[in-house]
């Protein structure tokens, strides 16, 4: 009875708790830029390693509908999605205060 108890208190209901807290500590900064043969893409950056960046960036991109990828601790989408990334992300578990749109 002693390890079933334990292992709740230190197993993986409390990582996350621990997640959720990272999340919400996190500055984040979304941006579009304008490419090659005028295709724009939205940059999403300001993630720490704590973060599964690629789970994050497979959540938006299915749902937006759009394709992207992830380099160096950013995300980058296919098209201009500023306005729709911010209430996705703050469903994932981010501050909403915390998302600057530039």
């Amino acid at each position: 009875m002693v390890e079933k108890k334990e292992k709740t208190v230190f197993g993986s209901d409390d990582l996350g708790i621990w997640d959720s807290i990272v999340k919400e500590q996190q500055t984040i900064t979304v941006r579009s830029e304008k490419r090659r043969f005028g295709k724009e893409v939205t940059i999403i950056e300001g993630f720490t390693e704590d973060v599964d960046i690629k789970a994050i960036a497979s959540k938006l991109k299915s749902t937006l509908a759009c394709g992207g990828t992830v380099k160096d601790n950013y995300i980058e989408l296919q098209g201009n999605h500023k306005e729709r990334v911010v209430p996705l992300l703050v469903e994932l578990g981010f501050s909403k205060e915390q998302i600057y749109v530039d």
